[in-house]
């Protein structure tokens, strides 16, 4: 069963410089997300990274979203105004 994000990736400051990671491995979210962006399927990141299983790839994403859910976007031009 899928385990929520938060039970799946930690943030150590002793491992990869406190990078968001998956629990009990040295394998960065970041890598994760760059190797989904790069066309890799889920098959082929456990193949490569056999400590990992599906659920840890979708915590990656799920991660991902929550961190763009929470981001706060401020405009930095006048309400109404349209540049370019």
């Amino acid at each position: 069963m899928f385990m929520n994000a938060q039970s799946r990736i930690i943030l150590d400051p002793l491992v990869l410089s406190g990078k968001p990671i998956i629990r009990g491995t040295r394998i960065s979210v970041d890598l994760v997300l760059d190797l989904l962006a790069s066309g890799w399927d889920d098959a082929s990141i456990v193949k490569e990274y056999p400590g990992l299983c599906r659920d840890d790839i979708l915590a990656c994403i799920r991660y991902a979203q929550e961190i763009i859910r929470s981001e706060r976007v401020y405009s930095t031009t006048p309400q109404g105004k349209i540049t370019g």
